[in-house]
């Protein structure tokens, strides 16, 4: 059952530095544990659904949209816009609460997110729920990029032909070059292209009418340049930066949910990460990338459940 109607009781933004604020809205019980939702993208922000798996009788949800994302200001600014800036907007967010520990809940780009913040300050956090586990390395984007042609041919096409052949093997930079053009209409057509390919293939099946009526609530035009700033930087991280840090979490519970089917971020990186972690359990679903897939939504309400 996923929990609907859960009403905000306080909303506002919170500057970060010069340029940017980033918004925030608390639902739930106010004196309820504080569950802090990181989303996708980074460039996705977040949306009313991603409430659904909180039951507002015990969880005091905070969302928010990082830099640059949904309400906060500068839209689509990708100025100042790292991960650690991030991490550190999230400090300071949960400083101006006066929140000491929070569980930390975070799907796909949510998840590595999470998982440095965590890192950096894990006497922050209760419990993490993360799923669709992303490290932001060269072969993750490879897998994104690339490999899903081998599954999802005709949406691999439909985004690949908008690159000259010469640039094939650079598709990202191609696209992430585009999408700051002065042209408003090359900026339009690269960043709507790149969302649409990415909405294609995160489930196991996604209709044109499906992805229509998702575009219509989702701002593709963050989405997609934010999200193509930190992959093409490798997600401003060192080399394997997560998986050589783990260390720093080991004693914190973690559930981690991974899609078996999906085609965005490996199923293989949750397995890694659960072997590192003593105090974590894993779950595979019949999915793919989505939480909008039944059997992930349902096992992350679960999880959620379980901690109230």
């Amino acid at each position: 059952m996923t929990y609907k109607n859960i009403k905000v009781y306080k909303k506002g933004y919170l500057k970060v530095n010069k340029e940017h604020e980033i918004y925030f809205e608390l639902s739930g019980n106010p004196k309820g544990k504080p569950v802090l939702f990181v989303h996708g993208g980074p460039g996705g922000g977040f949306l009313e659904e991603d409430k659904r798996y909180f039951n507002p009788k015990f969880f005091n949800v905070i969302n928010f949209d990082q830099r640059g994302a949904g309400k906060s200001k500068l839209f689509a600014s990708i100025t100042n816009n790292t991960t650690f800036d991030l991490v550190n907007d999230i400090k300071k967010l949960i400083d101006f609460l006066k929140i000491k520990k929070v569980i930390l809940f975070g799907g796909s780009w949510g998840s590595t997110l999470s998982l440095v913040y965590a890192i950096k300050h894990p006497e922050t956090i209760s419990c993490m729920v993360i799923r669709g586990i992303f490290f932001g390395s060269e072969a993750e984007n490879h897998f994104f990029v690339y490999e899903a042609q081998n599954i999802f041919p005709e949406a691999w096409e439909k985004m690949a032909n908008l690159v000259p052949k010469i640039h094939q093997k650079k598709i990202p930079e191609y696209y992430y070059k585009m999408m700051k053009s002065k042209d408003k209409k090359i900026r339009k057509k690269f960043t709507l292209a790149w969302t649409i390919y990415e909405l294609s293939i995160s489930k196991f099946k996604s209709s044109e009418s499906e992805i229509k009526r998702f575009l219509k609530k989702f701002k593709f035009e963050s989405f997609s340049i934010i999200e193509l700033h930190y992959l093409t930087n490798h997600c401003f991280l060192s080399k394997d930066y997560i998986l050589k840090n783990i260390h720093r979490i080991k004693d914190i519970p973690v559930s981690i949910v991974h899609g078996r089917y999906d085609h965005v971020a490996r199923p293989f990186n949750a397995y890694q990460l659960h072997k590192k972690l003593p105090k974590s359990k894993l779950y595979y679903t019949f999915a793919g990338h989505s939480a909008f897939e039944k059997e992930t939504e349902r096992r992350l309400v679960q999880e959620m459940d379980r901690l109230a």
